[in-house]
């Protein structure tokens, strides 16, 4: 049984090179057809080899860094494949601001994974309660929907990739997604501070921006997925539809993993409880 870190990470390493190998190879079987249909055969491709590594482990956690690491190769590829356009300054910014947020959200990942024997507790609750039918729900739940809802707010790219210009309504996206970067970070970084530094263990975090909010980061990675949309709309407003992407990504979060969230701290932490009352879950109270 693989135990080490350094093991592991090889071998997630290999499954997303695999993965990539095999998305392209899907979607030039398909090639041809709309863009986005080419890149939703790719991305589903190569969700299922990293779904099959994650039964080799052992460990559904090794799709957690998909979540961040798919967006950018689609991107890239909707910005160049086949367009006769140029690569103009709205799609440079969209592209170094995806690649921003993929290296900081994976690198986030990879330093908190410890290895083949580390999964997600969200998992861990899945696998207790699904028994057998654990790797069936795991494709499902884990794997194949997160894809979904990555993919839907991924589509307002898709116009501003493949229009040019470079208007107001761009910068105010811009200034939406560093600002969602920007609190992702923080967070992130204050939390680590606040782990690492003598602490009481039934002690919650209750400082700078977790003061303000329950779950900075995930805050962040919503006001993130809106700077997308408003990336899609400023190119094209007709695009508008795809306003379904960060929809869903914010349900998600306010319905599925801000509870799963507390629910956990409420067990921990008996701090927590309090902490609810007097910090709002995502959004800081203007008061």
């Amino acid at each position: 049984m693989m135990t080490s870190k350094r093991q592991g990470r090889a071998v997630v390493l290999m499954a997303y090179v695999l993965a990539l190998l095999a998305a392209i190879g899907a979607s030039r079987v398909v090639a041809g057809n709309h863009p986005v249909l080419v890149a939703a055969v790719g991305d589903a491709t190569a969700t299922a080899v990293v779904f099959l590594f994650s039964v080799l482990l052992d460990n559904s956690s090794v799709y957690d860094p998909y979540w961040s690491v798919a967006p950018f190769p689609i991107a890239l590829y909707w910005a160049t494949a086949g367009s006769a356009h140029d690569v103009g300054p709205r799609q440079l910014l969209l592209l170094v601001l995806l690649a921003l947020w993929g290296v900081r959200l994976t690198a986030n990942w990879a330093l908190r994974w410890q290895g083949p024997g580390d999964e997600d507790f969200r998992y861990r609750e899945i696998r207790a309660k699904s028994g057998r039918a654990y790797w069936p729900a795991s494709f499902i739940a884990i794997h194949l929907m997160p894809t979904i809802w990555v993919f839907l707010g991924l589509l307002p790219t898709y116009p501003a990739l493949t229009q040019s210009g470079l208007g107001m309504l761009d910068l105010a996206a811009a200034l939406v997604t560093t600002l969602a970067l920007v609190i992702e970070t923080v967070a992130d970084w204050q939390l680590r501070r606040y782990l690492r530094s003598p602490h009481d263990a039934g002690g919650v975090l209750d400082r700078g921006l977790w003061a303000l909010s329950r779950h900075p980061n995930y805050l962040g990675e919503i006001l993130f997925w809106w700077g997308i949309f408003l990336f899609g709309v400023a190119a094209n407003p007709g695009w508008a539809w795809t306003i379904i992407g960060p929809i869903s990504i914010t349900l998600l979060f306010v319905l599925v993993s801000v509870p799963w969230m507390d629910r956990r701290m409420l067990s921990r932490h008996p701090e927590w409880a309090a902490h609810m009352k007097r910090v709002p879950a995502l959004l800081p109270r203007p008061w």
